[in-house]
């Protein structure tokens, strides 16, 4: 799974790495920073089910994180399914956030993702502004609920010869 992450200019503060279990309640308290704003929008925010929910579902072995100075400032987790490849927990610090790394990250999982073949599919929370990321970076609508719209992201042209998705296949899921 390394290979998805991209290098960091040389002059950033912050660096990938393994999640460890430690890192949990880290993660958790970003996730509850970074949603918080499009929680609130859609009349959805508690304090203790946002952090609550993540702790419940996340998986260490597939999950990066993003460590700067400061502590965690970022996390990211791959899931394998039957249908490829689901983008998870992917959170940047409001630190981070508008300065293109997100961008980066996209394309190396995308790339990786177009080079064998992967479906990847991820859901956003309504009227989230990650929506707009991840279209950009040729996500589409698959369905949406009341709550969730859920993006899927097909492999680019040429890459399998089968058509199929290569599933599993993205390194380290």
């Amino acid at each position: 799974m390394r290979a998805l992450f991209p290098d960091l200019p040389s002059d950033s503060p912050a660096t990938w790495g393994p999640a460890r279990t430690e890192d949990g309640a880290a993660i958790a308290e970003l996730r509850a920073v970074v949603l918080r704003p499009s929680l609130e929008r859609l009349g959805r925010y508690d304090d203790v089910r946002v952090r609550q929910r993540f702790l419940s579902s996340w998986s260490p072995e597939r999950t990066r994180v993003l460590a700067g100075p400061e502590g965690t400032v970022g996390s990211l987790a791959l899931r394998p399914a039957d249908d490829g490849v689901w983008l998870e927990h992917f959170y940047l610090g409001p630190s981070l956030q508008g300065r293109g790394l997100g961008t980066r990250v996209l394309r190396a999982v995308t790339g990786q993702a177009d080079r064998t073949g992967t479906v990847l599919r991820l859901d956003v929370l309504r009227g989230s502004d990650a929506r707009r990321l991840y279209e950009r970076h040729g996500f589409v609508l698959d369905h949406e609920d009341p709550v969730d719209v859920f993006l899927r992201r097909d492999p680019g042209p040429g890459i399998s010869s089968t058509g199929r998705p290569a599933v599993g296949t993205v390194e380290g899921c």
